[in-house]
């Protein structure tokens, strides 16, 4: 992967002296931090990272057990007696064989199961990818605590609410998204650029201040890429984001367990907000049942809110097979810009740009159905972020009329 990424985030004219920005800045700016601070190619760092995703599985089985012999969850309802056959595999030919198990049970549906074959296969072939010596031990420890946590979702279906905090107890599913994917990550060969930012951006949620980062949005696990590319720098950022995420990712029962690991604010994509037209007007209540909440999220301060601002996953050219990101939906950044201005706490925009297609790339097409076909490889991943942007300075260097236009398609080499 180059150390240097085209993604045109704007582009468009001024009449005046143009606001902009690069990310290919002087100092005290850091255009790029290739992450080292991932790099492990040791046989003893091997055997420790097998011990652990081992003690990982251990740890997540016994949470799991203990939580369903209690007899509730934290809500209070009684839990559906949950199948065991995938906690107890110990081998790859255990745990396929598990799914047959289940779908002769009527416990699982065969198109699920299917789905979860497929994913098995594919994150196993990823994952070899990667050379790790551990692979084996890696792939069955975290395909055994999905297999399982899949399963208990069609058991007794998670219901997410328009803002969903991220389940840490008593099973960790932020932890449980970062060991999955992080195997799948080349982090000899990925980056993130500008570093110095996510640190003034850690600075301003401590004064109590908001960020929002208006991003493009490449695969379903971009969420947990993100944190995966802070979480040795930027702590804080990783685990605190709150993503606007869109309804697929949480009705989708090979995305829900990933999803659980997240902070939401819940919505229905406006590309599929037709699909179903008895459903619309139901999808838009329950829009403005999240706008609602992000905007109380705002007024109490210290949030930082990624959005996706094309309202979906970033596409190659059909034509020329090259990728750039989705346009922008201009009423998107701008209702951000209105939540962040009436929050009356001091709030921030940063333009934001991840490169991680290649790990999981999306189908070519958008499409009605849930359940997609998922690619998955080993590679390396790119972050990026630029200065933030100032609303006022893009007004005064426009015409009021080019405003709009001018943010929406400033061009923004990463």
């Amino acid at each position: 992967m180059s150390s240097t990424l085209p993604l045109p985030f704007f582009g468009g004219t001024c009449t005046k002296a143009a606001f902009s920005f690069s990310l290919r800045s002087s100092s005290p700016l850091v255009p790029f931090q290739r992450l080292h601070l991932f790099r492990s190619t040791s046989r003893t760092t091997t055997r420790i990272r097998s011990s652990l995703f081992h003690s990982l599985k251990a740890k997540a089985t016994a949470e799991l057990v203990q939580d369903k012999e209690s007899g509730v969850v934290a809500t209070g309802k009684p839990v559906v007696e949950h199948s065991r056959t995938f906690v107890e595999a110990r081998s790859e030919q255990e745990l396929l064989s598990g799914l047959r198990k289940e779908v002769d049970a009527g416990r699982l549906p065969p198109n699920v199961a299917a789905g979860m074959e497929e994913v098995y296969q594919n994150y196993r072939n990823a994952v070899f990818q990667s050379g790790d010596a551990a692979a084996v031990g890696v792939v069955l420890s975290n395909m055994t605590v999905a297999f399982d946590h899949w399963l208990l979702d069609v058991e007794d279906p998670f219901v997410f609410e328009p803002y969903h905090k991220a389940l840490r107890e008593p099973f960790d599913y932020y932890m449980f998204g970062q060991n999955y994917i992080r195997p799948l990550i080349d982090f000899r060969n990925s980056y993130v650029g500008n570093l110095s930012l996510f640190y003034e951006i850690e600075e301003k949620l401590k004064q109590g201040h908001n960020v929002v980062l208006i991003s493009n949005h490449q695969t379903e696990a971009d969420p947990i890429i993100i944190s995966l590319l802070l979480e040795k720098t930027n702590p804080h950022i990783a685990e605190n984001m709150i993503f606007v995420a869109g309804d697929r990712v949480i009705t989708d029962p090979l995305c829900k367990p990933f999803s659980m690991g997240r902070n939401l604010l819940c919505v229905y994509s406006k590309k599929h907000m037709y699909d179903i037209p008895e459903l619309a007007e139901m999808k838009r209540k329950a829009n403005t049942r999240s706008l609602k909440e992000m905007a109380l999220l705002l007024r109490g301060g210290s949030k930082i809110v990624w959005i996706a601002a094309s309202g979906g996953r970033d596409r190659p050219d059909p034509f020329t097979e090259e990728w750039y990101p989705a346009l922008f939906d201009s009423s998107s950044v701008d209702n951000m810009r209105r939540l962040i201005e009436h929050s009356g706490t001091p709030g921030h925009v940063y333009p934001l740009a991840l490169l991680c297609y290649d790990i999981m790339p999306p189908p070519r097409q958008v499409e009605k159905e849930i359940g997609e076909k998922r690619i998955i490889t080993f590679h390396g991943a790119g972050l990026s972020i630029a200065p933030q942007i100032s609303f006022p300075e893009i007004a005064a260097a426009c015409e009021e009329s080019e405003a709009k236009s001018y943010l929406m398609h400033k061009l923004c080499t990463v």
